[in-house]
């Protein structure tokens, strides 16, 4: 099977196996969805909410400690019913710390 993404489309680092129950927020609103691959850089989220390339969106993670991180990013792009591809910016070194440790250590939600 050929792999339709290529050059700017390719991902610049391996993402990795999680499942990690979030809510998303886009300009249509907050959403559910599950993160389903996730690295430093960005993530999958499986949900059947709309979206658009280049459109920027908004995702909560929850922590151990009943709190949600926010994370911004730009929607690369999205499988109708399936979910959407995004690419992490703007991170704090916090944030950076939090993909850091769920990377390294995932865990399921």
């Amino acid at each position: 099977m050929n792999d339709r993404r290529s050059g700017a489309d390719r991902r610049a680092i391996a993402r990795n196996p999680v499942s990690i129950d979030i809510q998303w927020e886009s300009s249509h609103g907050r959403q559910n969805g599950t993160i389903s691959d996730l690295s430093e850089l960005g993530c999958f989220v499986l949900s059947g909410g709309s979206v658009f390339e280049g459109e920027t969106v908004r995702l909560f993670l929850p922590l151990d400690t009943g709190l949600n991180v926010e994370f911004r990013g730009t929607v690369l792009n999205h499988v109708f019913e399936i979910g959407f591809a995004v690419r992490f910016h703007g991170l704090s070194r916090a944030q950076r710390d939090v993909l850091f440790n769920l990377v390294a250590f995932p865990v399921a939600s």
